[in-house]
């Protein structure tokens, strides 16, 4: 199968932005799942996979229903990318992770379910505005996905309970920011 050169550079974007977060301690062991928009599919990060130890080649590609085509077998987790591909058409990029401090916040009792964090920050408010809390459903549990893409149609970024923050950008640099 043949790449595009935008294939190859969202691919090579990826290792690189999946390997800075992996460093900053955002992604630890095999947690956490980045994904790209292609005009014909999505690139993901492999399931049981380390941020910090992704090659190009092994990336996933699934096509725009989430059928893999090629590479590695796709996160577990790749509904959840494709629940807010489908409510956010102009994202290109959507960062998953299970961070420490964001899941510990997730798993606080009696937050603001519509607006999880207080404005912080002046940059926070611009970058993220209000942060939602999507309700705790165990892993795997398709019924996830619905609830993400109830929330993506006004939010791009979002906070599941018990689990970690979903982030979409318009590209991948902005997700990761």
């Amino acid at each position: 199968m043949t790449q595009t050169r935008d294939e190859q550079d969202a691919r090579e974007a990826i290792v690189f932005h999946a390997r800075s977060l992996y460093e900053r301690g955002y992604g630890v062991g095999t947690s956490g799942n980045l994904s790209h928009k292609l005009n014909d599919g999505y690139l993901v990060t492999p399931t049981n996979s380390c941020l910090g130890r992704l090659k190009p080649e092994t990336l996933a590609k699934v096509d725009l229903q989430g059928k893999h085509l090629s590479g590695e077998k796709p996160s577990k987790e790749t509904f959840l990318h494709l629940a807010m591909y489908g409510q956010r058409p102009d994202e290109m990029a959507i960062v998953h992770l299970h961070s420490t401090y964001s899941v510990a916040v997730s798993c606080l009792e009696n937050v603001n379910s519509e607006d999880v964090l207080p404005p912080i920050t002046a940059y926070y408010v611009m970058k993220i505005g209000r942060l939602p809390l999507v309700d705790y459903f165990p892993p795997g549990d398709l019924s996830l996905a619905q609830a993400v893409a109830s929330k993506a149609q006004q939010h791009h970024a979002m906070l599941l309970s018990n689990h970690g923050p979903v982030v979409g950008g318009k590209s991948l640099e902005q997700a990761v920011y």
